[in-house]
């Protein structure tokens, strides 16, 4: 059970500083490691961080020895009630460089305030003069974070990192739900409107489109899960674009199986043709923006690909 914090002993309170400084120091170091790939720049940061933690650790364990001798008890956050729980970090990859600076921010706020009442509730001056002298030390981290940056993360190296966060939101989150988004805008073309056409019923083409949108967002979020695991194409974890690829083709086929909830044929037919030039265009537009591909060839594209389909699907329910 997790004691409170008023009732840790100078000795316990000493540990407890050791403990979670060495837990700091070895975050830093997963941090740095997890970004040194994609953010070099970041991870020297990191790097240099975690030498100050670890210098912290030394005075600490200094001082320890001079009051308490050499064993240290194994005193944890998590024994202690008020402390903010840790994600491992191993459960948070991959790493946005975003992310980690926030979790950064985090860290150093617990452990100023940790050493600012750990300070207030020791009595004896070497320990109280130390914590009070790490409780400065965390303060200053974040303009010591700052300085580093801007020795390290240059203007260009800071638009090589916004480039490559560019990079990675492509290839893990636009690409694959780009591509669940065109196989459900298009694919799902054909079976709702050739039973439209051939049913001339509403309800029957919203449920065909319906079957038809959810099981393309099934097969396509497998498809997607089990082309690669990511680890030589950099696309991230493949339950992540599995889920967001079945998701964004469920969407794509539902925008135009919905207007067929209208009883009337006519009024539905119009309603659904308008979403699926909404679709293509959304489609052609994204592209466009995160592709680079040139806009006039792109929406050319994407709207003879939905016109092909819209006709077959007619022509097979008229026939």
């Amino acid at each position: 059970m997790a004691r409170n914090f008023k009732d840790l002993s100078e000795r316990e309170i000493l540990a407890l500083a050791i403990a979670a400084e060495e837990e700091d120091s070895k975050i830093y170091a997963d941090f740095a490691d997890g970004l040194r790939e994609s953010y070099p720049a970041t991870a020297v940061v990191l790097d240099e961080m975690r030498g100050e933690e670890s210098q912290h650790r030394a005075w600490l364990i200094e001082l320890y020895r001079q009051k308490f001798g050499e064993h240290i008890p194994h005193v944890r956050r998590e024994d202690v009630k008020g402390f903010i729980p840790k994600r491992p970090v191993w459960l948070i990859r991959p790493l946005g460089v975003d992310v980690v600076r926030k979790q950064i921010d985090v860290m150093e706020m617990e452990a100023r305030r940790f050493y600012e009442r750990a300070a207030q509730q020791t009595g004896d001056a070497s320990i109280r003069k130390l914590l009070g002298d790490l409780a400065e030390a965390e303060r200053n981290h974040t303009a010591t974070a700052e300085s580093l940056e801007r020795t390290h993360l240059t203007p260009d190296v800071q638009k090589a990192e916004k480039d490559t966060q560019r990079q990675m939101l492509v290839l893990r989150i636009i690409q694959p739900g780009l591509a669940g988004l065109m196989d459900g805008s298009v694919s799902t073309l054909a079976p709702l409107f050739a039973s439209a056409f051939a049913t001339h019923n509403p309800h029957d083409a919203f449920l065909v489109g319906i079957a038809a949108s959810v099981g393309a967002g099934i097969s396509m979020g497998f498809a997607e899960a089990l082309s690669d695991d990511g680890s030589l194409t950099g696309r991230g974890q493949p339950w992540v674009r599995g889920v967001v690829c079945g998701l964004m083709t469920t969407v794509g086929g539902l925008g135009h199986t919905l207007p067929f909830l209208i009883s009337d044929f006519n009024a539905a037919l119009t309603a659904a043709i308008v979403v699926v030039c909404i679709e293509l265009a959304a489609i052609s537009y994204i592209r466009h923006r995160y592709m680079e591909s040139p806009w006039l060839p792109t929406a050319v594209q994407v709207v003879l690909g939905g016109v092909l389909v819209f006709l077959a699907g007619m022509f097979i329910g008229s026939a």
